[in-house]
């Protein structure tokens, strides 16, 4: 647990930094300024609101016992099994099959899946996945998922919105730095996300597998999501990427970004790692 909150420190400070350098480059000493209360504020508004902006942003909606029995009664007997308290649980009308988990703690956490996953996968497969996702809320990565989502979306407002910054006199900043900030800026977070991301998904794929107690039923449901969820794009994951680091499986459609900057590691190297636990 204290390593976790030391990651999420270290990331919120990491973020305000990363803030500060970019309105330096943009717009010199105001817009270092600037940009390091915007960084503050945007860390403590991540702190409370990105998971409910993040399940706003993907029109998830929330089910109980009596709208979804099937899901909701999985959740809560996996969440027993686990030593959790019941998270709140929503659908998302997607074809896609993925799902993710969000909130800034256990007591505050949210499971959300799309209709797409509850079609394909058979009852122990999604239980696999379910406890994947409860595994996040157990190992508390669920704070720092939603936080880096939302930080690295306004880095990429910021720097497109750069030339704004100005300056005065022989505080202006140089054109070409800014054009390569602006660039440059975006990617940055995007590497922050994939080291945070990548080795986190491991853990909790072995936590998803304790909690379940089937190892195989989640390394058969890996297996599938990807088979499909390729053919099956996810509007929402396209038109905002910072997102796909929070999912079971990367959302984003072929090329450049699933290629160069997946956040997520190698599914067969997941599902190695799962039947071995079988073994």
């Amino acid at each position: 647990m204290f390593g976790n909150w030391m990651k999420t420190s270290i990331l919120m400070a990491g973020i305000v930094a990363l803030f500060g350098a970019v309105g330096a480059m943009l717009g010199g000493r105001d817009g270092m300024l600037m940009a390091l209360v915007l960084g503050g504020a945007m860390n403590v508004w991540a702190y409370w609101f990105s998971d409910k902006m993040v399940l706003k942003m993907y029109k998830a909606r929330q089910v109980d016992e009596t709208s979804s029995p099937y899901l909701y009664n999985m959740v809560r007997e996996l969440a027993q099994r686990g030593g959790l308290p019941m998270p709140k649980v929503y659908l998302i009308d997607e074809a896609q099959p993925n799902a993710f988990a969000t909130g800034r703690n256990p007591d505050n956490a949210a499971v959300a899946a799309t209709t797409g996953i509850v079609r394909l996968l058979s009852e122990r497969e999604l239980r696999g996945v379910m406890a994947h996702e409860l595994a996040h809320v157990k190992n508390r990565d669920i704070l720092i998922s939603t936080i880096s989502a939302t930080i690295a979306g306004a880095i990429s407002m910021l720097a497109q919105f750069g030339m704004f910054f100005g300056g005065r006199g022989d505080d202006r900043p140089n054109p070409v730095l800014q054009i390569l900030v602006m660039i440059l800026a975006p990617l940055a977070a995007m590497v922050i996300q994939m080291a945070i991301s990548r080795t986190r998904e491991f853990g909790a794929d072995r936590g998803g597998a304790e909690i379940s107690g089937d190892p195989e039923a989640l390394a058969s449901a890996l297996a599938k999501i990807e088979s499909y969820a390729r053919g099956i794009p996810m509007g929402t994951a396209e038109h905002h990427p910072e997102t796909a680091q929070m999912m079971i499986m990367n959302p984003l459609s072929g090329g450049g970004l699933r290629g160069l900057f997946s956040t997520h590691p190698a599914t067969q190297d997941r599902i190695a790692r799962l039947r071995a636990m079988v073994r």
